[in-house]
């Protein structure tokens, strides 16, 4: 795509600066994050996205790194620039090495992770392919996580696969400053 399906939002009104002030939106030059500035094209659909959203990086039973590892799985699998870009420079902040981000793109089996995290893995690619984690990898997981755990790993996947569709179909562009970490 060469520009974007739906532009973000550049007039933000008062009611966007309220929903604005819930969520972490801005860039570092304090712009809006592209995401939000074109979900805001529908205010509703990005207030209730926010409750949502808000649960699954701040309030999930995940750790923050193995939460990081499914998402940016989900962009790698989902072809999704913005979404594994994104959470590529969050992942740094999650105690992930640049070595480990790259080698979420690649197979399971060759990259640097423990057992748990080949599960979290290939749940991501089971629920990508089949729309369901298999037996097998259900039973490895369910050895250290509890329910939550299982339906937060399940609600992220979904929620940033949701998130993918979106931005690649509406072509959310690159942030200013985030670096293609994608290709």
């Amino acid at each position: 795509m060469t520009a974007p399906r739906i532009a973000p939002v550049t007039d933000i009104t008062p009611e966007l600066e309220e929903i604005f002030a819930v969520g972490n939106v801005r860039r570092p030059d304090g712009g809006t994050l592209n995401i939000i500035a074109t979900i805001a094209r529908h205010p509703k659909l990005l207030k209730r996205w926010y409750v949502f959203s808000g649960h699954i990086m701040t309030r999930n039973t995940l750790s923050d790194r193995e939460r990081e590892i499914a998402i940016l799985r989900v962009g790698v699998r989902c072809h999704s620039l913005y979404e594994f870009s994104q959470h590529a420079q969050i992942a740094l902040r999650c105690d992930m090495t640049e070595t480990e981000v790259q080698a979420v793109k690649g197979d399971i089996d060759a990259g640097p992770w423990s057992k748990h995290e080949k599960l979290i893995l290939r749940a991501v690619d089971e629920l990508h392919d089949n729309n369901v984690i298999s037996d097998t990898t259900w039973a490895g997981l369910a050895k250290t996580y509890n329910d939550q755990q299982m339906l937060d790993l399940i609600f992220t996947v979904g929620q940033y696969h949701l998130v993918s569709m979106m931005l690649n179909s509406c072509g959310v562009e690159l942030d200013e400053g985030v670096p293609n970490a994608l290709d």
